[in-house]
C-alpha cells in the first residue's frame, strides 16, 4: 500500500480527544479520502474502523499491544496492530460515511481502557446510527463495562459486540495482560468472561465475537479448545495473527510460522462452519496439530472455497464479509496472512503449499 500523507488539520493538543475526535485505520482514511494512497490489490472496501483518542491514552499495558501504557511515545503517535491511525473530527467522519451509505458494509468502534470510554463510545455510536445505515460493532474494553452499559449499547443501535480476549488461556492472559511490570492494575480474565456472558445474553446468538490471537505462546490444542467452546455457545471466534509491535514488551517475540497459521485458519473454519468437533483433531507431544480426521471431501471443498483464509470480521447487513482489516496481520511486502478479498487461483496454490495438508490427513 502506497500512502501519501496530507494534513488533517490537527487541533490544539487539549482539543483532540473523543468523542469529538477519533482515530481511524489507515485503510479507512484512504477509503474516505482523509489520506491519499492505494491498496496493493484492488478490492471493495467498506468496513470502517474507529479508535477512541485520549491525551493520556489507554490505561492497560498488554505486553503485545501497540497502545500499551508503557510503550514509548505519545498515544496519538502509537500504532495499533502495526497500522497508523490518523486523527479526524468525528462529525466529519460520520458525514463522509453517510455520503457513502451504499458502499459501507460494517463500522466498528474500538474502545480503550479509560474512565471516559463508555460515555464517549455511546456518544459516537449515537452520532453514527443517526446517519449511517451500515451495521455497527463495538470492540469493547471490559474493565469499563457492566451489564447495564452493554444494554445501553444495544439501545442506541449497536449490532454486535466484540471482546478482545486475545490470549486464549487464563495462564497466558495473566502473564501477558495482568502482570504489569511498571505497576498498576492489570486486566481480569474473570471480568472478560463476565462481559462475554452478559453480551451473549443481551445481543443473542452469533452477535458476539471473541478475538483470538495466534502466536502469543498458546498451543494448537488450546486454540481448538476455545474454537469449539465458543462455537457451541454460538459466539464467533475471530482469528488474528500476532504481529510484533516495535518497542512493545513482546517486540522480539517471533511471529507464528505461516504453515501453523494456515492450519489454524482451516481448523477454525471446519469447526465453526462444517461442524467438526475437538475429537477430530489429534496433537503431538507438544500439542501441535498433527492429524485432521474428517471427511476429505469437506476439507478439500473448504480449501477450494478460499473462505477459511479470508479476514475474520463482523459481517455486513446481508451476512457477507463486512470488516476486512487489510494489513492487520502482515506487512504489504509480506505474504498475505488473511485475505481481505476472496483468494484467486494463484493465492490458493500458495495456500495449499503453505498447508502441506498431506502431513495432516
Amino acid at each position: 500500500m502506497t500512502v501519501t500523507a496530507v494534513s488533517l488539520g490537527k487541533p490544539p493538543a487539549a482539543a483532540n480527544e473523543s468523542p469529538d475526535w477519533v482515530r481511524i485505520s489507515m485503510a479507512s482514511a484512504i477509503a474516505l479520502r482523509f489520506r491519499s494512497g492505494r491498496f496493493t490489490r484492488d478490492f471493495e472496501f467498506g468496513g470502517m474502523n474507529l479508535l477512541l483518542n485520549y491525551q493520556d491514552g489507554c490505561r492497560s499495558d498488554c505486553g503485545y499491544c501497540g497502545l500499551a501504557r508503557t510503550r514509548p511515545g505519545t498515544y496519538e503517535d502509537k500504532s495499533f496492530i502495526r497500522v497508523e491511525w490518523p486523527l479526524v473530527r468525528t462529525d466529519e467522519l460520520v458525514d463522509r460515511m453517510a455520503a457513502r451509505n451504499d458502499t459501507m458494509t460494517r463500522l466498528c468502534i474500538s474502545m480503550v481502557t479509560h474512565p471516559h470510554a463508555y460515555r464517549d463510545t455511546l456518544d459516537i455510536a449515537e452520532r453514527i446510527t443517526a446517519k449511517v445505515r451500515a451495521p455497527l460493532s463495538i470492540l469493547v474494553a471490559p474493565p469499563t463495562l457492566n451489564r447495564t452499559k452493554l444494554e445501553g449499547f444495544k439501545t442506541v443501535g449497536v449490532d454486535m459486540i466484540g471482546i478482545g480476549l486475545d490470549a486464549v488461556t487464563e495462564d497466558l492472559f495473566r502473564r501477558i495482560r495482568t502482570d504489569v511490570p511498571a505497576g498498576g492494575a492489570g486486566l481480569s480474565w474473570a471480568k472478560y468472561w463476565e462481559v462475554v456472558n452478559d453480551a451473549r445474553e443481551i445481543f443473542g446468538p452469533w452477535k458476539v465475537n471473541c478475538h483470538t490471537l495466534v502466536g502469543l505462546g498458546e498451543t494448537d490444542r488450546d486454540l481448538i479448545d476455545i474454537f469449539t467452546r465458543l462455537r457451541d455457545r454460538e459466539i464467533f471466534s475471530y482469528l488474528f495473527c500476532f504481529n510484533p509491535e516495535p518497542d512493545s514488551r513482546m517486540a522480539d517475540h517471533p511471529k507464528s510460522p505461516l504453515r501453523r497459521w494456515r492450519r489454524i485458519q482451516l481448523a477454525k473454519h471446519l469447526i465453526e462452519t462444517e461442524g467438526f468437533g475437538a475429537d477430530q483433531f489429534d496433537f503431538d507431544a507438544d500439542d501441535n496439530l498433527s492429524v485432521l480426521d474428517g471427511d476429505v471431501a469437506v476439507v478439500e471443498r473448504s480449501i477450494a472455497s478460499g473462505i477459511p483464509f479470508m479476514t475474520n470480521g463482523c459481517p455486513g447487513a446481508g451476512g457477507e464479509p463486512g470488516c476486512t482489516r487489510p494489513y492487520g496481520s502482515y506487512r504489504p511486502s509480506e505474504p498475505i496472512r488473511d485475505f481481505p478479498f476472496l483468494p484467486n487461483v494463484d493465492d490458493l496454490a500458495g495456500i495449499r503449499s503453505d498447508l502441506a495438508l498431506h502431513e495432516l490427513t
